[in-house]
């Protein structure tokens, strides 16, 4: 006799030497796009295949803000954008939604400079595999979300006429872990 109700929830460490959410945002009004990664996150995935559910935690470490200019990153960091001093960590939860049998949505929330707000984020691309080094079943993702950062109190610019829109793309790995 099966006991479906009996589903195996799997863990997820989100690898942070391949997981890399990044983002684009207007520079005056249009003039150019600034380009910027944060460089160290943690967190945890669960994903119930029988169920079809999972979850999704991230931390995101602030002070590596990278745009690949140095002035930038320190610009970047300061009181009147993304406030590191005070706010040193940006959280994802979220809710994994399934069709035809893979995650394809994460319904969740973004807290980002001291604000939480709804965001859901699209799966693009989600595979898992055996892990040819680590030894070990691994999943990973590409995901895609736009936001408006003047909701997140990151209003810079604004009054210059530069766009507020932001979008977000998180390149995600987990290795599993025991349950």
């Amino acid at each position: 006799m099966p006991f479906s109700s009996l589903s195996k929830t799997e863990r997820y460490q989100i690898d942070p030497d391949h997981t890399y959410p990044s983002f684009e945002a207007d520079h005056l009004g249009g003039l150019s796009k600034w380009r910027g990664k944060i460089n160290a996150t943690e967190g945890v995935i669960t994903i119930d295949n029988d169920n079809l559910t999972g979850t999704v935690e991230i931390k995101m470490d602030m002070n590596t803000l990278d745009f690949g200019h140095e002035k930038m990153n320190q610009r970047a960091r300061k009181k009147d954008l993304f406030y590191v001093e005070k706010f040193p960590y940006a959280f994802y939860s979220g809710t994994l939604i399934f069709k035809d049998k893979a995650p394809k949505e994460i319904s969740g929330i973004l807290t980002l400079r001291g604000v939480s707000k709804p965001l859901d984020i699209s799966i693009e691309e989600y595979k898992c595999i055996f892990h040819p080094l680590r030894l070990k079943r691994a999943c990973g993702a590409d995901a895609y979300a736009s936001l408006k950062r003047d909701d997140y109190g990151i209003d810079y610019g604004k009054v210059f006429g530069f766009k507020m829109g932001v979008d977000l793309r998180i390149s995600i790995e987990g290795i599993r872990t025991r349950n």
